[in-house]
């Protein structure tokens, strides 16, 4: 399987179908990132609880923090793990996609990378609306949409990271490094 952040898809070969093990060493990353999300969407993994293990880190980089500012740095320090978090599940969808795509052979380079990112996004925000609504009937947690935007953010930042860092090269010449 050929890297699909760095080169242009090969050519369309003869129509044949991939087996499961191609499938499965796509998809699995995502699975796990979205199995991620579940165990972290559980009570066990509420505001209440990460105080008692956050604190005691941070704490031990940066000396005492009084009780008054650590409910602000918990929170920014939570909002900040769901920008991250969701940004790392884009990623792995963004790459199952990529190679998803590439095996219709037709488009350009353009509207295959187009495609993927918007599924990537599109598919992110749904697993977050998922584990906000989740959040929402548990009795220690809150689901809020604010959360779902924040998250499809992260997804956005990360996509647009991936096009900065691999894809900024005009297209002609990614043609000419791919061949």
């Amino acid at each position: 399987m050929r890297p699909v952040f760095f080169y242009k898809p090969l050519p369309p070969s003869p129509p044949s179908r991939p087996g499961w093990q191609w499938y499965f060493s796509v998809w699995t990353p995502v699975a796990i990132a979205v199995a991620i999300i579940c165990m972290e969407s559980t009570s066990a993994l509420s505001s209440q609880h990460t105080s008692s293990f956050l604190r005691p880190i941070l704490e031990r980089w940066f000396g005492h923090i009084n009780d008054s500012s650590w409910d602000l740095y918990h929170h920014y320090l939570r909002k900040s793990g769901h920008f991250i978090g969701y940004g790392l599940v884009a990623f792995t969808f963004l790459r199952a996609w990529l190679h998803t795509l590439d095996l219709r052979g037709s488009g350009s380079l353009l509207a295959w990378r187009l495609q993927s990112t918007l599924l990537a996004i599109v598919s992110t925000a749904i697993v977050a609306s998922c584990d906000e609504f989740h959040q929402s009937i548990l009795p220690d947690r809150t689901g809020s949409p604010l959360d779902v935007l924040l998250d499809t953010a992260g997804a956005c930042a990360l996509c647009l990271l991936v096009w900065f860092l691999c894809w900024r090269r005009r297209q002609s010449h990614t043609e000419l490094i791919a061949a």
